[in-house]
């Protein structure tokens, strides 16, 4: 997409817009995590304090003993660098929303561009590809902050493709990446048969070649909750399809049913050295990047 294309007044307003939300929430979380017991992982040097028996050695700031030959820890400052990609899922389903709440894929969008402030700010290199039918755009690795905005201005004309392909998408990404990494795939997962197979089968690729992989399982909040009552119609965003039922007597099967869909997907993650996050989109997202920055300590 030409950079003019950028510089569209509506385009800079919702940049804009997404920039401050990444901002706000990236800002609160690492407010939080300074406070809490993860305040080693965080994503920028604060402070030092000295060193007591017990401390981790890869802690110590060796540069500031040769110069003073004291040790000290370095407080607060990230001990990893990655190559991360951020695949959003555009399809149908990732539409739907209760009155009031983010859609799946606005959820997916405003994680996606925290997760990109936050690992820029720590000068980790972190790309970006969108899943359509294909690989509607991507963006390679960098760690700049030009390329941020460049980021969030794809992020914010993301919309609900008409037909998609996470599986195929998913292997083109791969292609692309030729640097071991994190892939992170921020999608609802709801897949027909074979499709699932395939998306499946694409992880399982992705593993393959030696990349760490993060499945972020977003689903609406009331699809978790099944919080309806009475007479409902339903409207399957893929295939138009509309069913009236009523909401009580199908609550208790339907819940059973998605914690199934869960399990099985949880479970096949494990089996496949892949780690499972499940959300909804009434997670705050502190508690998603929380998620997020212990599976990245795990790996790395």
């Amino acid at each position: 997409m030409p950079q003019e294309a950028y510089l569209k007044p509506e385009v800079v307003a919702q940049i804009a817009g997404l920039d401050l939300k990444a901002r706000f929430i990236v800002e609160g979380f690492i407010a939080g995590l300074h406070k809490s017991p993860y305040q080693g992982f965080s994503v920028e040097f604060s402070e030092h304090r000295k060193y007591v028996r017990g401390d981790s050695p890869r802690a110590i700031d060796w540069r500031l003993f040769g110069r003073t030959d004291k040790l000290y820890i370095k407080k607060f400052e990230a001990e990893t660098n990655l190559q991360c990609h951020l695949v959003v899922d555009t399809s149908a389903s990732m539409d739907y929303q209760r009155s009031g709440t983010l859609s799946k894929l606005d959820y997916a969008i405003s994680l996606a561009a925290s997760l990109a402030y936050l690992l820029i700010h720590q000068q980790d290199p972190v790309g970006l590809a969108i899943a359509g039918k294909s690989l509607e755009a991507y963006l390679p690795p960098r760690t700049k902050l030009g390329h941020l905005a460049a980021m969030l201005a794809v992020l914010a004309k993301t919309q609900i493709a008409p037909s998609t392909d996470l599986a195929g998408a998913l292997r083109m990404a791969g292609s692309l990446i030729h640097r071991r990494g994190l892939i992170v795939v921020l999608s609802d997962l709801y897949q027909d048969g074979a499709a699932d197979e395939r998306v499946r089968d694409a992880f399982a690729e992705l593993r393959h070649r030696g990349n760490d992989v993060i499945a972020f399982h977003i689903l609406d909040k009331s699809e978790v909750a099944f919080d309806f009552d009475g007479p409902v119609a339903f409207t399957d965003r893929e295939s138009g399809e509309s069913v009236t039922v009523d909401a009580s007597g199908l609550r208790a099967g339907y819940l059973a049913e998605i914690e199934r869909f869960r399990a099985e997907w949880a479970d096949w993650c494990t089996r496949a050295g892949v780690d499972y996050v499940p959300l909804d989109t009434g997670t705050p997202f502190d508690r998603a990047l929380l998620s997020f920055l212990h599976k990245r300590i795990e790996r790395f």
